[in-house]
């Protein structure tokens, strides 16, 4: 775990406010399969990243078969873009269900804390890649219009990586 923070300094400002996920597992015959999922952090001190899901569903079964996934994040409107990598399991910890438990959760599962289809599930990241773009739409614009005039690649916001196995960050990588 980095000792200085990286996940709380660096990535959890940028998916702190995307309301939906797509988590991605391997199938067990083979192929990558995605759905929408809610992140339950409130915080993220540290390089963990907790959902609910299903304990039926096919997700928390192929987990159990491959833990490594794939989170990706996107925010159109603020033109921001994460995929996390990482490896997940289902975490059996009421106390940490109690932590993250929302309204919404209740929605998908009555039973509350205690529902035996709840699965808590935490995705320790070893790996972030981020695109952040803060110039307004019409400097896009024209900055992707010069591109196209003048040949050369546009140079629009930031794109780094997190790696949290050395605890680094590294900014504007290509």
């Amino acid at each position: 775990m980095p000792t200085d923070s990286v996940a709380e300094q660096h990535l959890w400002p940028l998916i702190k406010d995307i309301k939906f996920a797509m988590f991605t597992t391997r199938h067990g015959m083979g192929h990558l399969h995605s759905r929408p999922m809610t992140t339950q952090n409130k915080t993220m001190p540290d390089d963990k990243l907790w959902f609910f899901m299903s304990v039926k569903g096919g997700a928390a079964q192929e987990l159990a078969q491959q833990p490594q996934v794939n989170i990706s994040y996107a925010d159109p409107g603020k033109d921001i873009f994460v995929s996390v990598s990482g490896s997940a399991q289902v975490f059996d910890d009421k106390t940490q269900r109690q932590a993250l438990w929302t309204k919404f959760a209740q929605a998908w599962f009555p039973g509350g804390v205690d529902d035996p289809d709840l699965a808590l599930v935490r995705v320790t990241v070893s790996h972030a890649h981020y695109w952040n773009t803060s110039e307004s739409k019409l400097t896009q614009l024209l900055v992707m219009a010069k591109a196209v005039f003048s040949g050369e690649k546009p140079a629009l916001g930031e794109s780094g990586e997190v790696s949290f196995r050395s605890g680094s960050k590294t900014d504007a990588i290509p």
